[in-house]
Order: structure tokens, then sequence, then C-alpha cells
């Protein structure tokens, strides 16, 4: 894996941190792949806070490191947004799909990168989402029921 994968990834995984993405992941495919270095993986709750974290990505990359995606896909509907930069491809998905599509599982005998502290704090995050909206939404039922 390139010196400039390591750069982008790093970039690519603070912004998403910063636009506060969930279980933010980066595995080198570079031994599996030919076509790219590294995955980045994050996620998010909704279809807007995909769309913010796509855009904060791709604004970072492009000011500090001269960097534009070859391709983006899935911006339509904001459940999968993909961004291939060649060296890295980001893929931010809403944490439904996440959890269906589990990627973490397709690349998990990758080897796993080195990110950020802002971005490791991540980890989790969405399982506690999860529980508080099923707790919310238990507690709304339990509500309607009295």
């Amino acid at each position: 894996m390139t010196d400039r994968s390591h750069e982008l990834i790093n970039t690519a995984a603070q912004a998403a941190a910063d636009k506060l993405a969930h279980d933010i992941l980066a595995y080198d495919v570079s031994d599996v792949l030919s076509i790219t270095d590294a995955f980045l993986l994050a996620s998010a709750p909704n279809d807007r806070q995909v769309k913010a974290i796509v855009d904060e990505i791709e604004e970072r990359l492009s000011k500090e490191l001269d960097a534009k995606p070859v391709r983006r896909e899935g911006d339509r509907e904001a459940r999968w947004v993909l961004l291939d930069y060649v060296d890295i491809v980001v893929h931010v998905q809403h944490s439904e799909e996440r959890v269906f599509y589990a990627l973490e599982r397709l690349w998990k005998d990758c080897p796993e990168l080195e990110l950020p502290e802002e971005a490791k704090a991540t980890r989790g995050k969405a399982e506690e989402h999860a529980k508080l909206r099923a707790a919310e939404e238990a507690a709304e039922l339990d509500g309607d029921w009295r």
C-alpha cells in the first residue's frame, strides 16, 4: 500500500469522523485486489447524514490532497455511496445497509489500517444508536398502550 493511499485514507476517515460517522474502519486490500489499495467503511443513521459525510470527505480530499473521485455512485438514494479514488475506495452506508451487506465480514482477512483517534472513537456508535432508537420506539409503544 502506498503512502498516498495512507494519506487519503486518514484524511477521509478524519472527515467522516468530523461529520459524526459511525464505525469507521479501513482495510488494506492491496494484496487481494489489483484495482485499489484500501477500503474505507463508514455509516450513518439517516440518508441526510450519509450525504453530509460523503460531501465532507470529497471536499476535504479535494482541498487538502487535490484528489477527486473518478467515480461516485449511489448519491441519489444516499443509502450507500461509493467514492472511487483509484488508490482507495470509500463506502459510506446507511446503518441498515451496513448491517445487511456486512462488508467488514468480506474483508476481515485483510489487515485493518490504523486510523486517526477520532475515527477509532466511532467504533460501536451504530450499535449505541440502534439501542437508543429501540428504547425510544419501545417507550412510544408503551405510551400508546396506556
